[in-house]
């Protein structure tokens, strides 16, 4: 069946947010909209456009003409959006120990929305043509921090992952060491935008990430797109 959708966990009063599957001119008043597969999306209407996979683009009155699995996530009501821990949202620190408790950076409910197959190398852009195509399980999760926060530098993630900014303004910044003075890429995340993968493929289901954050620069809702073996 075309255009089969359904409301994201993280769905709420203040933020719309749906999957639509098997996606055939799909018209979007006005959301980002995120392709969730490895195959192109395709927008637009007299003048169709492409959409890489798992990249995003903001439609305002525009068209899904063809995609295979979208996420359209709309933040709805920005007043009292900060209040999304008590709307069942977590503070990171109580699922990491360590994690600093000045830090205000919250984590949506995860939903986990079917599986996918591919060649972690094609999705890392390590290579263009698939070798060695396998199974991941696809979860989805949106972060929220307000303006100025430093979310942590980490390198650890047992999964693929990227991102994609859904409301404010933020970036995804690599580094060196552990510390923020050892800063050597700066990508600025608008509203609508989503980064390349900055982990590498290292031997089956195993991968390298930089010394990374996300660091919001204005109260910022951002998805998190993961891909676990």
């Amino acid at each position: 069946m075309q255009n089969l959708m359904r409301d994201l966990a993280f769905a709420d009063d203040f933020i719309s947010a749906k999957l639509v599957e098997n996606v055939v001119d799909y018209d979007v008043t006005d959301a980002v909209v995120v392709n969730i597969s490895p195959s192109i999306m395709v927008t637009g209407d007299e003048h169709p456009a492409v959409v890489p996979a798992w990249k995003s683009t903001w439609l305002k009155g525009g068209r899904i003409r063809s995609a295979e699995r979208a996420a359209i996530i709309k933040v709805t009501n920005p007043t009292n959006l900060g209040g999304c821990m008590f709307r069942g949202w977590d503070w990171l620190g109580n699922r990491i120990r360590s994690f600093p408790r000045d830090t205000p950076l919250y984590i949506s409910p995860q939903d986990e929305i079917g599986t996918v197959s591919l060649d972690p190398r094609v999705f890392t852009n390590e290579r263009m043509q698939p070798e060695a195509v396998q199974t991941f399980t696809l979860k989805l999760n949106l972060w929220w921090s307000p303006g100025d926060t430093d979310c942590f530098i980490h390198n650890e993630h047992p999964f693929l992952e990227t991102h994609t900014q859904i409301h404010g303004l933020g970036r995804m910044q690599k580094f060196r060491q552990r510390e923020a003075s050892t800063l050597y890429e700066d990508v600025v995340m608008p509203i609508g935008y989503s980064h390349d993968p900055f982990c590498r493929v290292t031997g089956d289901n195993q991968w390298t990430y930089p010394w990374h954050r996300y660091y919001a620069d204005t109260d910022s809702i951002w998805l998190a797109v993961e891909l676990h073996p």
